[in-house]
């Protein structure tokens, strides 16, 4: 499924490198063949059907989107699922749902992914919010602490993340924590590095938390198609609010501003759907080839001990199990491994190093990631990757 396309992006290194290893597929997973087809048959239809379009898009495409994404995390109601171009728009239209002109107290992680941590520094310029970071480490003890100052603390707003952006490593019994929460704190959690990458069952706390993710990473399907779960019950009116809100009355709008209680109370406005095109395709393809988020991640984690073994037999001076920041695979860990490399330039020269011998990774200042994914072939050893 990945044969053609892979291929061709094989040879398109082949300049540079001999067989390739993509190991930045935390960031930028390749996307499976059928994906063509479907930005194809999107740019046909919407070519096609001119405004006649949006009927397709609302009355089959999005909800086939939504049920594939409820099947996948256990959710019992698809409808209320909110699509958006990134999960940025997304948890910022919730947040322009509070009042900003009063107090406004937010728990989060000092582990956050780039596009929050950057939105909760500016909105901490205003005067009346109040941002508690819980720090991350050491990871053993972070369910107790974040848990203990989330009941303590009167929060109107909690975020964090299922798996960390930079280290790999699952949020201990996060989803447990947000199920617990208080009645008056709003819970969003980021689950971009977790979505089809590790099974996840929101079922319990699918009334109690808005969980955003995307095509981007593991689905495979590229990037401009996020959603968030949104919890049974939401009274939150977002002011940052498009026209697609307000669907079912465009032809009966009444004097004030109203919110319909399913996805579309935190929806935008136009946007491209190539991307739902293609994420529908590789979902269907997955379903049509058995291939669950179980098997997934069952495949990846071989893959992991594979390269543990390999890296446990080379001695490396920087990738070795002192620097790795997790590698308990049993307890919770994403489909990437990190490596504190002590600065920004030894990961960097790393970096290169690796580059040089065809071995295609990323890194966030210091640490540098090595990820792993199903278009590996099962007799990969990682050996290469040691020099």
């Amino acid at each position: 499924m990945y044969q053609k396309y892979y291929r061709q992006f094989l040879q398109s290194q082949c300049s540079r490198f001999e067989n390739p290893l993509h190991m930045a597929c935390h960031s930028h997973h390749y996307w499976p063949d059928v994906t063509f087809e479907a930005a194809q048959q999107y740019w046909r239809d919407a070519a096609m059907l001119a405004d006649d379009k949006w009927r397709l898009l609302f009355e089959k495409k999005i909800p086939a989107w939504q049920a594939a994404v409820a099947r996948t995390l256990r959710l019992p109601a698809p409808d209320r699922i909110a699509i958006a171009p990134n999960t940025h728009e997304l948890v910022f239209r919730l947040i322009s749902a509070f009042d900003l002109t009063k107090p406004l107290r937010i728990l989060t992680t000092d582990g956050e992914f780039y596009s929050f941590a950057r939105q909760l520094q500016r909105l901490e310029e205003l005067p009346t919010i109040e941002v508690t970071r819980v720090a991350k480490e050491p990871y053993a003890t972070l369910a107790a602490r974040f848990e203990r100052e989330l009941q303590r603390g009167d929060y109107q707003l909690a975020y964090a993340s299922l798996v960390f952006f930079d280290s790999g490593v699952e949020f201990p019994q996060l989803l447990k924590i947000a199920a617990r929460k208080p009645q008056s704190t709003e819970f969003v959690i980021d689950g971009y590095h977790a979505f089809f990458a590790l099974p996840i069952d929101l079922s319990e706390a699918a009334d109690k938390v808005y969980f955003t993710a995307g095509s981007y990473k593991y689905l495979g399907a590229g990037e401009g198609l996020c959603f968030m779960t949104i919890p049974a019950n939401c009274q939150l009116r977002p002011l940052n609010t498009g026209w697609f809100a307000e669907l079912t009355e465009l032809e009966n709008r009444s004097g004030r501003v109203q919110f319909d209680d399913n996805w579309l109370r935190f929806a935008g406005a136009t946007m491209d759907y190539s991307a739902l095109y293609k994420g529908l395709a590789v979902f269907e393809l997955f379903e049509r080839e058995g291939i669950t988020v179980e098997k997934i991640h069952s495949y990846v984690l071989a893959a992991q001990r594979r390269f543990l073994t390999a890296m446990d037999q080379a001695h490396h001076p920087l990738l070795n199990r002192s620097n790795l920041i997790c590698h308990d695979l049993e307890n919770g860990h994403g489909h990437f491994f990190a490596f504190d490399c002590g600065s920004g330039e030894k990961s960097e020269q790393l970096q290169r190093e690796l580059e040089s011998r065809g071995v295609l990774c990323d890194r966030r200042q210091r640490l540098l990631r090595l990820g792993f994914a199903i278009y590996h072939g099962e007799a990969e050893d990682y050996r290469r990757v040691f020099g």
